[in-house]
């Protein structure tokens, strides 16, 4: 029998097989705490949506919200299947905060202060040596020396994050992860680590996966250190969640064996890294991409197409009374955008709420 139209709250003309209900179906987006009420996700098997109204209460209406809705109606009429909408998202300043710090990079400092503190030949070598001194000065010296070409201290800093974890097991990283993320405050907003997601981009993803299209992250950060809390906070399965990464070692034991991070590097997931690490796991060009520096600029080129729909959306940081106002570290990235016609959100001007 063919399928039934059901129109309810935001969603308007989701086709319905008979029989069922948009609950039967559908999942509520995990902390999407959309001012609307649920977020509902389809399974990527029905495909009946044509459009959703009512959408991304927390955005003005505006340019960057237009271009979003647009895009979708676009991509939805045109019949784009759905194993090809795919959407990749930076994490850092994009989904969640960065400021004063990177998330993950406090996480970091607290273990390399923790060496330091039983270890004091390690406290006039960097980056234990800023650790110690809570110098968080020369952490972030370092990331605008990275995002502005120089690597430099960079490979000082990775040498420290390599060793902060040597010989710990996946599942052991994972845990103290996991408690870092659900207990630990941000140092100036007030609030815990997890409640810095932006609650417009978390919309933003419940709204295209109720388009049927597939989220991934793709980020300078971490994957291990992401993955534990994809899918509570953004409704990301950790199995797309892209990042950087160490090597592991693998020792069989009676416990059914152990994975164990080595202090060395994988691959670093930034700048040309992305496109790269994108295409490895998902096979595709993105029809969307979200960031908010330099180093995802390779990644927002990456996402264009000849025929088909496409968006890039970049993040801009001027909001000083809700969030944090700063271009550092995105000064190529906005002049691209300017250059190459990507949208631009202003956080002042295009979201209602933070978060």
């Amino acid at each position: 029998m063919p399928p039934r139209h059901l129109a309810t709250g935001g969603l308007e003309q989701v086709m319905i097989p008979r029989g069922h209900t948009l609950a039967s179906v559908c999942s509520p987006a995990p902390n999407a705490r959309s001012s609307s009420g649920r977020v509902w996700r389809l399974p990527s098997s029905l495909r009946y949506i044509e459009r959703v109204t009512d959408a991304l209460p927390a955005w003005n209406d505006g340019a960057a919200r237009r271009a979003i809705v647009e895009f979708v109606e676009r991509t939805v009429s045109a019949g784009i299947p759905a194993e090809e909408r795919v959407a990749v998202f930076d994490n850092d300043g994009t989904l969640w905060c960065e400021k004063p710090m990177p998330i993950q990079a406090d996480f970091i400092l607290r273990r390399l202060y923790e060496m330091a503190q039983a270890n004091p030949e390690l406290r006039d070598r960097q980056p234990w040596k800023a650790a110690y001194e809570r110098d968080y000065g020369w952490l972030s010296k370092v990331l605008a020396e990275h995002y502005a070409g120089n690597d430099t201290n960079v490979r000082t800093l990775l040498g420290g994050v390599l060793a902060a974890y040597e010989g710990i097991s996946v599942e052991e990283f994972e845990a103290k992860s996991s408690a870092f993320l659900h207990t630990v405050k941000h140092p100036t907003l007030g609030r815990g680590y997890l409640e810095t997601a932006y609650v417009p981009m978390v919309e933003l993803l419940g709204y295209l996966a109720a388009n049927g299209f597939t989220n991934y992250i793709a980020s300078g950060g971490g994957r291990d250190f992401m993955r534990p809390i994809s899918q509570e906070v953004y409704g990301i399965p950790r199995d797309r969640v892209i990042g950087s990464a160490t090597t592991f070692q693998y020792t069989s034991d009676d416990r059914g064996g152990t994975i164990t991070h080595k202090a060395e590097a994988d691959y670093l997931d930034d700048g040309p890294q992305k496109p790269i690490r994108i295409w490895s796991r998902a096979g595709r060009r993105p029809l969307l991409a979200a960031g908010n520096s330099n180093g995802d600029i390779q990644m927002l080129d990456f996402t264009q197409h000849p025929a088909q729909p496409s968006l890039r959306l970049l993040i801009l940081h001027d909001d000083g009374r809700r969030e944090f106002d700063y271009t550092s570290g995105a000064e190529q990235a906005l002049e691209r955008a300017d250059k190459s016609g990507w949208t631009i959100v202003s956080i002042k001007n295009d979201w209602a709420t933070v978060f």
